[in-house]
Parts: structure tokens; C-alpha cells; sequence
């Protein structure tokens, strides 16, 4: 595989002249890099009047490799032959380079440039870029590859600290200006050559421009107005100032994924510190890199999320009840986010509000995050690229651990993950009670690990201790509720009535775009046409959980176990009149006890109510959850029926029912470890844990709130 390099622009505050001079100082031999052991002119030619001459040279290179794969290749040095075009009319030098030895082995090739900067003639730009290519070594391919590029990394650092090194010795000789090269003089012959001009000939310049010029850290300094330099290239300024400091390697990677960004996106770019989470998020692999930001590219296209800022207005509901939001910042200049998880009704926001308006508010958040990030790196002066979240987990219970709920924060984190990349700077996780486990067992493995590396856990009051909140967060921006001094606007939260809750009708007719498809679906259930929905155990012992509301009529809710499947060509049950049909599963020739078993007695399911539970499959095949019309009066234990009977025949209408469900099916081991710490709180799920570890028999949990 091709290994290639692209340098950032380097600018040298001095001008071309003074930057050759200080280039030729390093020939023959230079102690400032141990590695180049020596080289000689085998070549060199001028044009007449002396504006052109080209030099090649023979190097010699001691590269630090083991001795014995020295001993392997036969040599103890390698040769290098280098090729320099210096023009002094246009002020260029260029190079090129490429190995002698191992030729038909080995392919290496670089090329650099010294140029006038375009915007200022008394500065000198420097760009370098390389390849590799190694076809074979001896059956050491990959080690050979990996000294190479580390050999080559440490020399890239060299460079720019060897021509500030002469540039300092020529200042100390007085030498600190040259004059330009012109055209000799038409009546004689003028034989110009590249030399030093005596002490007393040179220009006087202010000391400190004599020094490298690429350690202003002023924002307002020239260097950062040359952000975008000539062609839209980037300068190792602008690099330091706004994305950090990088390797040598790491920012030839940023570059050319910029630089085929702009040749093949068709799009609008996204900003360096953006393609840099991408890199970082893959190692620098660019392929892998390349790849992750083109889907990521591709969806915020596809779903208009550069626009997100300007055309989201999150509805009154969720201002009202979302207990999230920005306040201040860290002691990194990381902009602080706190999202009070505990005190917010994730069950009720999801039934009222749906997956896509809350994945829309934390995509909202994120590029919210973006844009503060960008403002704190202008504030502070330093690269500022991820932001800091606290989580407050005071009042996190049972009803956070409710699987839709947290089903669809599993199908956000995925969604944030794969569109934004190491923007997380750190987590800090406050007053997490015993339900916590659960929800980390839940949520983590689909959290990249260098996220989860970001998370800090605090339990109780361990916070308000030494290394605790003040180490990360300053005393005087601690939020009020968390002891502090700082008023916090977040919201509160609180939680949300029923009466706001979608109806079976609005959760069909809902448009996600975000997300493929919602994870409740609704039913309708007929008078004489139950709704029977099919799951394939292969293991025994697997958990089916379920969770549903009546949102109209009653109902039966029942579970079969049969092992054989049913028929694909079973009938249906259908009302003509009503025009619908449901899949009948249970065939009409299955008797029951010998087709087909019931491993479930039978729960009635009032309108209006929530049920959730979960069953311990005892052996596999093929398990049938079945929906009935359910008629109160018919099944009143008294012959008369109950005034609560009458009146609930009265408020439906038709033969009836409708329901919004969610089912899951886990495995048993997944199951019990995610359940295991619950076995002390009130709840039908802690009850099932202990239930499953200690016998083989079918059980089964539901709880149903009212």
C-alpha cells in the first residue's frame, strides 16, 4: 500500500533570500540531524546570466532500523539521490528526491517547494509532500514500512527547527539581509552566485523578526488573517492556533481529506476542526475517515441539518418538560452542557412527542455545541473542538429503565455517534443511584470507547469532595442545585400528563424522516378478528418483553407457545363491514393443548391503561402474543352488569379496540445481567430476575398502571 504525505503551508517570516541562505548551511553534513551522515554535488549547471541552477546530490542516510534486518538487506546505509532547481528571478527553490538504493524494491519519492509568500514578498512559504511504496523487503514489508514513516516523521520536525537554527547563526554574524538577484548588466559579464554579502552591506531589520515567526499566538495577528493561504491551503499557523497541535503525519491526513473534500464533494465543506473529529474518531486511518465523514456528509444533506439552527422551534411541550440546556463553561474553556435525567419524564416525552422531535433537540444540542466550541476557540485563544456534559441522575427510577424509552435513546446515541465524532470532552455522571448499572449495562456498548474512557461516575455526595465537581467545573458557575452559587435556568422538567399523550392515529400518521420507522406500532382489534403477532425463539430461556397501551376498548391479551410454525397461507380474520383484516396465525384446525399451548393466563386490559411485562420462555419454538376483543358486560362475574360496564359498552363505539405496542426479545444472559442489581427495588422486572437465576420453569412479570 502507497503510504503519502502533504505538509500544511509553513511560512517563514524572513525573506527567500535569507531562507536559501540558511538552507545551503546544511551541506554537506548536519549535526542537527544525526541521520544524514554526509552527501556530495555529483551534478550542478547555471544558465547564463545565473538566474537558474540546478544541483543534484548523492545523501547518505544511517537510518536507526535493527541490526539484524540490516544485516538481512546487506547495507548499513542507505543513498538517496535529491535534485534542487533553485530559480532566483521567480524566488523558488524546488526539490526533488527519490532512493537509489533498493530501487526496485523500495519506491520513495518527495518533493518541496520554497516560494514568496503571495501576500507579502519578505515572507517565505515552504510545502513538502512524499510517497511510499514498498513492493517487497525480504518478508519485512510492514516493519520496514513502520521505520520508514517514523524515520520520516522525526525528520519533518527537523526541518523547520534546522532552517531557524541557521537563521539565528546568521544573525549572529550580522547577516540579516540579502539582496535580490538582477539581471547582470548587458555591457560585461557578470558571474552571479549564491553568496553571503558582507556584515556591512546588510539591511537592518527589527530583532525579533530575525527569530521564527510561527509563535504568535495574538488572534489578531497577521498569521491568522493567512488562515485560508493561497489555493485554500492551510498553514501550520493556522493549524496550531485553531485545531491543536498535531504530528507531522496527522496533519498531512487533515490536508488531504480537506484537499479531496474539494475535489470530489459536491456540497457544501465542512470546517477543519469538523473532518478533524473524523480523523481522530478513526485513528487517522484516512480511508476509514474518509468514508465515516462522506455518510455523515450525506445524511446532514439529506436531512438539511446545516439548517437545523435557523428552522427547528422546539414545541412548547418540550420547552416545558426537556430539562436540558447550555450554562457557562469548564475550567478547559469547554462549553458546559447539564441535562437533568433524573427529573425528566423520558416515558412521558417519548408518548407525547415521538423519537423524531426529541432526536431533532439533540441534534439541536449538538450543533448548538458546534457553534459554541468555534466561539470559545476565538474567546480563550486556544483550540477548543468538544464541549463537557453533566448529568444530574437524582430521581432516575424504574420508570427511566422503561425499554421503549430506553430503545429509542439507543437509536439517538447511534445517530450522534455516526454524525458527531469526539465532540464529548468529558462526562460527569452526579449523584447516580442504584438503578444506575442497569441503564450503563443498556446504554454503553453501543457508546464508542474512547467515549466511555470520557465518563465520571459520582455517587451520592462524593461530587462535593475533593475530586470531585470543583477539579473540572469553577466554585463560582455550580449550579444552585447542586449546592452551588450559580443560578441555573435549566428547566426542571416534571412529568408529563396523559392528557398530552399522541394517540394510536397520530402515531401512524407521524412523518420520520430521521429515523426509518418509530418503535410503536399500532393495532386495531375487532370484534371475532383478534391481532396475533408471531416471534421465533431459537434459544430457550430468552426473555420476550412487551409493552402496550389501550388507547381504545378492552382487551385480552394472551401468549402461545406451538412447535411448529404457522401455516403462511393461514386465513384471516375480517369484518367486511369494517372493512379490515388481520392475520389469523392460530389455524382454525389447532386444537388447543395439542397444537398449540397457552403459557400465559389471560390479562384483561382495561382502555386507557399501560401494561408492560416480559416472559421467561421455557422452550423454543414459536411464540404467538394475541390481542381479543374483550366485551366488559359478557364477563361480568354478577348476571347484572356493573354500572362501570354499561358505560364503558357505551363509550366505544363498534366492535373496537385499539392498541400501541413494542416488543422486544433479549437473550437470557443479557437479560439477567442487565436486571441483576434490581432485585431490591419494587418492581415486577427485579421480581423476574430472581425468579429466572433460580428455576427453569415459565414465568412471566406485567405490571399495568392506570
Amino acid at each position: 500500500m502507497v503510504q503519502e504525505y502533504q505538509s500544511p503551508v509553513r511560512i517563514y517570516k524572513h525573506p527567500f533570500e535569507l531562507i536559501m541562505a540558511a538552507y545551503v548551511r546544511r551541506f554537506p553534513k548536519c549535526h542537527l540531524i544525526p541521520v544524514f551522515v554526509d552527501c556530495e554535488i555529483i551534478n550542478q549547471s547555471q544558465s547564463e546570466d545565473g538566474s537558474l541552477m540546478v544541483t543534484e546530490r548523492r545523501c547518505t542516510i544511517d537510518i536507526e532500523a535493527p541490526r539484524l534486518l540490516k544485516r538481512i538487506a546487506g547495507v548499513d546505509y542507505l543513498y538517496f539521490i535529491q535534485k534542487n532547481t533553485l530559480n532566483r528571478q521567480n524566488r523558488t527553490l524546488h526539490i526533488e528526491v527519490h532512493n537509489e538504493t533498493f530501487s526496485n524494491r523500495v519506491v520513495v519519492h518527495e518533493s518541496c517547494s520554497y516560494t514568496v509568500h503571495p501576500e507579502n514578498e519578505d515572507w517565505t512559504c515552504f510545502e513538502q509532500t512524499a510517497s511510499l511504496d514498498i513492493k517487497s523487503f525480504f518478508g519485512f514489508e510492514s516493519t520496514a514500512e513502520k521505520i520508514a514513516i517514523k524515520q520520516y516523521g522525526s525528520s519533518i520536525k527537523k526541518g523547520k527547527e534546522i532552517i531557524e537554527y541557521y537563521l539565528r547563526e546568521l544573525e549572529e554574524e550580522g547577516v540579516t539581509s540579502i539582496p535580490r538577484w538582477t539581471p547582470p548588466a548587458v555591457s560585461g559579464s557578470v558571474n552571479v552566485r549564491l553568496q553571503l554579502p558582507a556584515p556591512s552591506a546588510a539591511r537592518a531589520i527589527p530583532g525579533n523578526s530575525a527569530k521564527a515567526g510561527l509563535s504568535s499566538e495574538d488572534p489578531a495577528s497577521p498569521t491568522e488573517l493567512l488562515a485560508s493561504s493561497p489555493d485554500d491551503k492551510l498553514d501550520a499557523d493556522y493549524i496550531r492556533r485553531y485545531l491543536g497541535d498535531l504530528t507531522p503525519l496527522q496533519e498531512s491526513c487533515l490536508i488531504r481529506l480537506r484537499q479531496w473534500l474539494q475535489e470530489n464533494h459536491k456540497g457544501k465543506i465542512p470546517k477543519d476542526q469538523h473532518v478533524l473529529r473524523f480523523l481522530r474518531a478513526r485513528d487517522f486511518n484516512l480511508d476509514k475517515a474518509r468514508e465515516f465523514l462522506c455518510q455523515s456528509l450525506t445524511w446532514r444533506k439529506q436531512h438539511q441539518v446545516d439548517f437545523l439552527l435557523d428552522t427547528w422551534e422546539p414545541p412548547q411541550l418540550l420547552q416545558d418538560y426537556y430539562s436540558g440546556g447550555w450554562h457557562h463553561h469548564d475550567r478547559d474553556g469547554r462549553p458546559l452542557y447539564i441535562l437533568r435525567l433524573g427529573q425528566m419524564d423520558t416515558k412521558g416525552l417519548v408518548r407525547a412527542l415521538g423519537e423524531e422531535v426529541l432526536l431533532r433537540q439533540i441534534l439541536s444540542v449538538n450543533e448548538e455545541g458546534l457553534r459554541r466550541c468555534e466561539e470559545n476557540t476565538r474567546v480563550f485563544g486556544r483550540p477548543i473542538s468538544c464541549w463537557t456534559c453533566l448529568v444530574d441522575l437524582e430521581g432516575l427510577n424504574m420508570r427511566h429503565l422503561w425499554r421503549p424509552g430506553v430503545k429509542a435513546l439507543l437509536r439517538i446515541i447511534e445517530v450522534v455517534e455516526a454524525n458527531y465524532p469526539e465532540t464529548l470532552g468529558r462526562l460527569l455522571i452526579l449523584r447516580a443511584p442504584r438503578v444506575f448499572p442497569v441503564l450503563w449495562t443498556l446504554v454503553s456498548p453501543l457508546i464508542d470507547e474512547n467515549t466511555r474512557k470520557k465518563f465520571l461516575v459520582y455517587a451520592g455526595k462524593d461530587y462535593q469532595g475533593p475530586g470531585g465537581l470543583v477539579d473540572y467545573i469553577d466554585r463560582e458557575i455550580i449550579p444552585d442545585f447542586l449546592r452551588g452559587d450559580c443560578m441555573c435556568n435549566v428547566p426542571e422538567g416534571g412529568m408529563v400528563p396523559k392528557s398530552l399523550y399522541r394517540t394510536a392515529e397520530e402515531v401512524e400518521s407521524e412523518d420520520n424522516c430521521l429515523l426509518t420507522d418509530s418503535i410503536y406500532k399500532s393495532a386495531s382489534i375487532f370484534k371475532g378478528a383478534p391481532y396475533e403477532m408471531l416471534i421465533e425463539i431459537t434459544e430457550a430461556s430468552s426473555v420476550i418483553t412487551w409493552d402496550f397501551d389501550v388507547s381504545k376498548g378492552d382487551v385480552f391479551f394472551n401468549i402461545y407457545h406451538s412447535k411448529r410454525p404457522p401455516k403462511k397461507d393461514a386465513g384471516a380474520h375480517s369484518i367486511t363491514s369494517l372493512g379490515a383484516v388481520n392475520a389469523q396465525l392460530i389455524d382454525k384446525s389447532w386444537v388447543l393443548g395439542q397444537d398449540y399451548s397457552m403459557v400465559e393466563k389471560a390479562l384483561i386490559c382495561k382502555e386507557g391503561e399501560s401494561v408492560q411485562g416480559s416472559h421467561v420462555t421455557r422452550w423454543p419454538g414459536f411464540y404467538i402474543l394475541q390481542w381479543r376483543f374483550h366485551s366488559s358486560a359478557a364477563c361480568a362475574a354478577s348476571s347484572l352488569p356493573r354500572v362501570d360496564d354499561v358505560l364503558a359498552s357505551l363509550q366505544v363505539s363498534s366492535h373496537k379496540c385499539k392498541i400501541m405496542y413494542y416488543t422486544e426479545v433479549l437473550a437470557s444472559h443479557d437479560f439477567r445481567g442487565s436486571m441483576s442489581s434490581l432485585e431490591s427495588c419494587q418492581s415486577g422486572f427485579s421480581q423476574l430476575s430472581a425468579a429466572t437465576t433460580s428455576s427453569s420453569q415459565s414465568h412471566a412479570s406485567s405490571t399495568i398502571s392506570r
